[in-house]
């Protein structure tokens, strides 16, 4: 469990500068705040003069004017009051915004690896309640801590000016509530980076167990996943229990402290009052001022939690934010690669792995045909395609393409002229033409893209969707087959039309008749291409130019099918294995 480090002032102080943007908002704000705060002060102040004028002098000339004053002293604290609300609210929003959008921008930007080491329902916690809360930090808490401190010293400025040696002997009590504050917000922020993690993990293990329910029903484990669940949310509801009993007891301490003030006010302006320093009235408007001073010091501490938590959660945002973009120094152009595609030693582990996914793995792929790897579950066939896009890194060797090495070449050139299918295809809440013309794809013709959804066989179930092309297929495409949606990835891909075409496992959790439409898909894709394929069923790959074989990370066979079943060796082993099976 991380702790957090250092002092908080330094990630507020960064915090803050994303308030940059929105300066003339948060001072429109500020200067209602200053209003607000001084018609509060001056309505105390008036107490003095309506106690003694009304009820003891009982002079009639202000007794008209008074009432007047005050309401007219509680429309000008009204409207400020609104108009700090509604700027903070604004910025407040906006800086909201803001984080979520720049921390979805950054992880789009990070290597794979911070993929495998936080699972996504951590980086929705962070795009969800961290961003939230660290708007609430940087505003809500600043509008509290602001509006609650002006009015403090409009009250403090109103009772020195009544009487300052009384309000100078209530100071006492200043030094211990201060030293009191920041010994709360420091346990505050403790608990506020643990509960951030525990309701990381708690939406983690409810994931899980969502999104894998029918194997939760089919293998009866729905009390062992209850189980897993209730043990977090009770470590998190002991962790919220926490954050509250701290909260209660500076509230209570506060307000303690406030009858103590009191007490000593009550006591020294009777002594003040009897020596002929302080009249009835200036009595009045010193108690009205000290009994709104103890609801603000409540609010101040109370506001603690708040911006603790909002700090908390900025720490974990800037984690985010200052990690360390994918490798991009590339800077030779790449309009079109002719394909050429070669491995020369390439050794690849991945972060914490002693055994690495690649071990001196060399091969060429040529432009127009099909590189075909097979292998053992684990053997290294994905960890060697994720290489050529460079979602990873690798250790050590040279990946070329056209005769360059990859990192020489600008991620996005060299990302735009590769083509991915996969097993898991990944579609989008939206239309079938979204959904194929997407990303770069966008600025495509009504044509092309019609060209490609026929050449994926795609039309045939595409025109009877009830707006055809322009039809929604539902969360992650949940309204389409698995190989409709296979097909759809296939018309993405002939739209591209990159020259290095990759296919992950395309067809291996198909039927028999969704496969053989893929199949016939993926024959008109394929041709005048750089194609690599893994492939689970060693029948779709008999005709490929060259067969790799892969295990534990190394090449152990190439060649035709052919020549790698008359080898007998791992190849013609796993033939026949799948041949048995059929």
């Amino acid at each position: 469990m991380s702790q957090p480090t250092g002092d908080a002032w330094p990630i507020y102080r960064r915090l803050l500068a994303f308030a940059r943007p929105y300066r003339p908002l948060l001072l429109l704000a500020l200067a209602g705040m200053v209003i607000e705060a001084a018609a509060g002060g001056a309505f105390t102040k008036l107490m003095e003069p309506v106690v003694n004028e009304t009820f003891i002098q009982q002079e009639s000339g202000l007794k008209v004017w008074l009432p007047l004053i005050i309401v007219g002293l509680f429309m000008v604290r009204g409207i400020a009051g609104y108009i700090a609300d509604v700027g903070m609210a604004r910025a407040g929003r906006g800086i909201s915004r803001d984080l979520r959008v720049m921390v979805l921008d950054k992880y789009l930007r990070l290597p794979g690896q911070r993929f495998d080491s936080e699972p996504v329902p951590t980086m929705l916690v962070k795009l969800g309640s961290d961003s939230d809360q660290v708007a609430q930090a940087a505003v809500d808490a600043m509008k509290v801590m602001l509006q609650q401190s002006f009015q403090i010293i409009a009250a403090l400025i109103v009772m020195l000016w009544t009487s300052w040696q009384v309000t100078l002997a209530i100071l006492v009590v200043a030094p211990p509530l201060a030293w009191m504050i920041d010994k709360v917000g420091k346990r505050y922020r403790r608990i506020s980076h643990r509960i951030q993690e525990s309701g990381g993990l708690l939406m983690q293990s409810a994931d899980q167990a969502l999104s894998n329910h029918q194997e939760v029903k089919v293998y009866g484990a729905q009390d062992v996943e209850m189980q897993r669940y209730a043990a977090q949310a009770e470590r998190h509801r002991r962790l919220s229990i926490k954050v509250e009993s701290t909260r209660a007891m500076s509230s209570a301490v506060v307000q303690l402290m406030g009858s103590v003030g009191l007490a000593v006010l009550l006591i020294l302006a009777g002594h003040e009052a009897a020596a002929g320093r302080l009249s009835a009235g200036g009595f009045v408007a010193l108690m009205i001022a000290m009994t709104a001073i103890i609801p603000s010091l409540k609010s101040l501490t109370n506001v603690q939690g708040v911006l603790q938590r909002g700090v908390a959660s900025a720490e974990r945002l800037f984690n985010v934010l200052d990690a360390e973009d994918e490798v991009d120094t590339g800077t030779r152009a790449l309009d079109r690669a002719q394909g050429v595609l070669e491995f020369r030693d390439v050794t690849a582990r991945y972060p914490g792995q002693e055994t690495p996914a690649l071990a001196d793995v060399s091969f060429t792929a040529r432009p127009g045909t099909v590189t075909a790897i097979i292998g053992r579950s684990g053997s290294g066939k994905s960890s060697l395609i994720k290489l050529i896009p460079r979602f990873y890194p690798s250790e050590s060797g040279e990946i070329l393409l056209d005769g360059h090495p990859l990192d020489e070449y600008r991620l996005a050139d060299l990302r735009r002229n590769i083509a991915l299918v996969g097993q898991q295809v990944m579609l989008f809440d939206g239309s079938v033409a979204a959904n194929v013309a997407y990303g770069e794809l966008e600025q495509t013709t009504p044509a092309q893209l019609e060209a490609a959804v026929r050449g994926a066989n795609a039309m045939e179930f595409v025109e009877k969707l009830p707006e055809g092309i322009d039809t929604g297929i539902g969360n992650k495409g949940g309204k389409l087959s698995g190989g409709q949606r296979q097909r759809l990835a296939i018309a993405r891909a002939m739209l591209k039309d990159a020259p290095v075409l990759i296919l992950d496992e395309a067809t291996a959790a198909l039927d028999a008749e969704s496969e053989r439409l893929v199949q016939d898909a993926l024959e008109h894709l394929m041709p005048n291409r750089t194609t690599l394929v893994i492939a689970h069923r060693l029948a779709t790959i008999e005709h490929a130019d060259q067969v790799l074989v892969m295990d534990a990370g190394r090449i152990v066979e190439r060649g035709t099918h052919a020549e790698l079943l008359a080898a007998g060796g791992l190849y013609a082993h796993l033939h026949r294995l799948q041949f048995r099976e059929t």
